[in-house]
């Protein structure tokens, strides 16, 4: 799996900062997902080398998201709500992952059940709330940690950001910034433009 997409598909965090104590619950994260109509983001995406990249996050309940790199990073990533596809403008080529009983489909299916592969952790700073998610049927899926901020957001919350552990333990960040909810998002925002032969897909 390509390191770019993986900080967006499963793993667990290590934080080298003193953890405080649990301060939230899974129903109250849930009820903070489940009332996100639409957000917008600005996100920093760093991978298991430092390297980072930055852009803008879409998403639309249920399942819809877009993550539009910056300018001159030929690449998109594209979910439907069962699977993210990744487009590599630079060389032609898409490439599609299953995301529906991974761990992430806690983020773009709200209306799973995450106490069945999620529970509260410590968070390593107050006025946050941090989420664990794993699949024990599925360890190659990783370990996805979700931090929630304190805010104006659904439920009193702000989906602050995700840190990924996939199975090789190559460990990648996604953290967001300048969140917006209930803004009107395009159905032309999910769409995408197929540089191989066969032209526009949804």
């Amino acid at each position: 799996m390509r390191p770019l997409i993986a900080s967006l598909i499963p793993a667990a965090i290590v934080i080298a900062a003193p953890a405080h104590a649990q301060n939230g619950s899974l129903a109250e994260v849930q009820a903070h997902l489940r009332g996100i109509s639409t957000m917008t983001a600005d996100f920093v995406q760093t991978d298991r080398k430092g390297k980072s990249l930055s852009g803008k996050l879409s998403l639309r309940q249920p399942g819809k998201v877009r993550f539009q790199y910056q300018p001159g990073v030929p690449l998109l990533i594209v979910g439907d709500g069962d699977a993210l596809t990744m487009i590599d403008y630079s060389v032609k080529q898409v490439s599609r992952w299953p995301v529906g009983n991974s761990p992430l489909s806690v983020l773009i299916n709200p209306n799973k059940d995450m106490s069945r592969f999620a529970r509260v952790i410590a968070s390593p700073t107050p006025g946050t709330i941090q989420v664990e998610a794993r699949d024990p049927k599925h360890p190659e899926f990783g370990t996805i940690t979700i931090l929630f901020a304190r805010g104006s957001g659904p439920g009193g919350l702000s989906l602050a950001g995700w840190t990924v552990l996939d199975a090789q333990n190559g460990r990648s960040t996604v953290r967001l910034t300048n969140q917006r909810y209930g803004v009107p998002i395009s159905d032309k925002t999910f769409k995408w433009d197929d540089p191989r032969p066969k032209g526009p897909r949804k």
